[in-house]
């Protein structure tokens, strides 16, 4: 997610862009975590999609390849980044399409998606550009429409307190504090979101990883 603030790359530095999806892949389990956020979301067929911070676009190909007939739009701030997820989406012969745009000023009309999905994107943003974007993300989904997170929550033992260091590292303890501090929750409610839930909780090589759920008000 781009920002008037300085960009802050998903691993902490642009030439690590490429290493980005094998490490995930080594130490987060992306497959299994990111097929349990794809089922949270329960996309139908016909209903719109946003997923916001789509990085190099492997959440956004898996919610295409597991609803075909929706249509799937992956938003990120870094072209570098969008240059991959355009690559793959070509080499996995799927329509998707990926738009660069800031945080807290997304490119679209109000009430134009069903869902809008985000996955370790919203602890890479400062406490005033967090209540922006998820203001502008209540803008754009449709009455009713929901809202699914995955981003880093409250260490649950001292194990995930201790391994929650190494995220502090990469992306900065000031950025990273209302993560940990399980304040993702209220900021939903503060943007206008009703129905907020904790859906999972999954211990990482990074720390404790939570799913939220939370809708617009029809």
């Amino acid at each position: 997610m781009k920002t008037s603030e300085p960009y802050v790359p998903a691993l902490g530095f642009r030439w690590l862009n490429r290493l980005y999806d094998p490490l995930i892949q080594a130490t987060l389990r992306k497959g299994k975590i990111k097929s349990a956020l794809v089922e949270q979301v329960g996309l139908m067929p016909g209903q719109r999609v946003l997923d916001l911070g789509a990085g190099t676009g492997t959440l956004t190909l898996m919610l295409k390849r597991a609803q075909p007939e929706a249509e799937v739009i992956g938003v990120d701030g870094d072209p570098d980044v969008l240059m991959l997820a355009r690559a793959k989406a070509a080499k996995a012969g799927l329509v998707v399409t990926f738009d660069e745009a800031m945080a807290g000023a997304l490119p679209y009309p109000d009430a134009s998606f069903d869902r809008v999905v985000s996955s370790l994107g919203f602890h890479h943003l400062s406490r005033e550009t967090k209540h922006r974007a998820l203001r502008d993300v209540f803008r754009v989904l449709k009455p009713g429409g929901q809202l699914h997170v995955a981003d880093w929550s409250r260490p649950h033992t001292r194990l995930m307190r201790g391994l929650a260091l190494s995220v502090q590292w990469l992306d900065g303890s000031d950025r990273l504090a209302d993560s940990l501090a399980g304040r993702l929750p209220e900021f939903f409610s503060d943007a206008g979101f009703a129905d907020m839930r904790e859906m999972a909780c999954y211990a990482t090589l990074f720390g404790t990883l939570a799913f939220y759920q939370a809708s617009k008000p029809a």
